[in-house]
């Protein structure tokens, strides 16, 4: 069954999370997670599904080097296997690559796996693609460190032709994706290069961290310059930890807690003009608590910040 390409509505703000477990680098990883496992990630994904998000996320590394175990980890689920399985349980959420490393791949088997994702879960894929940063990973893998934004720029056209086309350049690939020409790209990166790169060739940008007004300003006039428009481009902002409610454990200054006024007012406070998707992320002590401040935010906070 084929639909069009996932698009944020217009003067809509949209909202997703990136999902805990698949990744456990300790640099962010909480304690519970430490043991939690596929049937606590199940959890977590339904939950979003039934919430209303517009997507859970999942990120990409191949295998890390004992230098950077320390802070990174070797926990990274692959995020195709992991979005895949998580397709099979769910009917609603999109699921995104927050990101995917496109220079690891070439573009065709990158095309062929989101492809499939996409046919598989009948048009729900959304690829997050990005640089990537670890050098020794990419010396590992034989690829170009320090050639990973070339590599970017012409594989994200390929990628397109290759999602889009059943034959290109003499070479068909099937099943084709759900979606029509092809699900969303939106390249990730809060550096003045990756903020320019989605300005030329993709249909959203997903900041590394929060983003600003001079972050979307830049994205703006690169697009201006070039004379490139995309309706309803995706402009991301990833907002602060939050926890819906009063806390009874110390959540840190930094996270937005109390009604859900006040913190939807601080959400918009922080958030730039012409961002219209909120990656959102929360405090909790246990997948129990993860969940319910999952449902918490959405029908308490979200429709607060979702008008624009």
């Amino acid at each position: 069954m084929s639909r069009g390409m996932i698009t944020v509505p217009a003067g809509r703000r949209i909202y997703g999370m990136q999902l805990p477990i698949q990744a456990q680098s300790t640099y962010f990883v909480a304690d519970w997670e430490k043991t939690a496992g596929p049937n606590e990630l199940a959890r977590l994904a339904r939950a979003c599904d039934e919430s209303g998000y517009a997507y859970v996320g999942v990120c990409d590394h191949v295998s890390l080097p004992e230098s950077a175990v320390g802070g990174m980890g070797t926990h990274w689920a692959d995020p195709i296997a992991t979005l895949g399985w998580i397709a099979g349980f769910t009917t609603n959420v999109g699921l995104l690559t927050h990101v995917y490393v496109l220079p690891y791949r070439h573009p065709r088997v990158a095309a062929k796996q989101f492809a499939t994702l996409d046919h598989l879960s009948e048009g729900r894929a959304l690829i997050g693609i990005g640089a990537g940063h670890v050098q020794a990973e990419f010396e590992l893998l034989g690829v170009d460190f320090h050639a990973r934004g070339k590599a970017l720029d012409s594989g994200i056209p390929q990628l397109a032709a290759a999602l889009e086309n059943e034959f290109v350049e003499g070479f068909g690939a099937r099943p084709l994706p759900a979606q029509s020409p092809r699900p969303p790209i939106w390249v990730a990166g809060s550096s003045p290069a990756a903020i320019k790169r989605a300005a030329r060739l993709a249909d959203g940008w997903l900041p590394q961290g929060p983003s600003n007004a001079e972050m979307v300003g830049l994205l703006r006039d690169e697009m201006s310059r070039i004379g490139r428009t995309v309706p309803n481009m995706m402009i991301g902002h990833i907002t602060p930890f939050l926890y819906v409610g009063t806390p009874s454990f110390d959540v840190g200054e930094a996270t937005l807690s109390g009604s859900a006024q006040s913190i939807a007012e601080r959400i918009l406070d922080g958030t730039a003009d012409g961002v219209n998707q909120l990656q959102v992320r929360f405090k909790a002590r246990s997948c129990d608590e993860l969940c319910d401040q999952i449902r918490a935010f959405a029908s308490d906070v979200a429709p607060l910040v979702t008008t624009i």
